[in-house]
């Protein structure tokens, strides 16, 4: 499967993970995910992280937002 197939199987499970955690919308999960470094590192398929679980990156996810707060 393609990483771009992945990916896109992916985010929506991340951007519904981060929706519910942080009791925001979706969109604006889908925001703060973009605009992320986890999200950054998932695009570049150099650093394998599209083989990983949406658990796994939203594990990740919420350990970056926590070192901004």
């Amino acid at each position: 499967m393609a990483h771009a197939t992945i990916r896109a199987t992916l985010i929506p499970e991340v951007v519904r993970m981060i929706s519910e955690k942080y009791n925001i919308s979706e969109e604006e999960a889908m925001d703060e995910f973009y605009t992320s470094r986890t999200a950054e590192s998932l695009s570049d398929s150099d650093t394998g992280l599209y083989g990983q679980s949406a658990l796994f990156i939203f594990g990740l996810f919420c350990q970056e937002k926590s070192k901004k707060q």
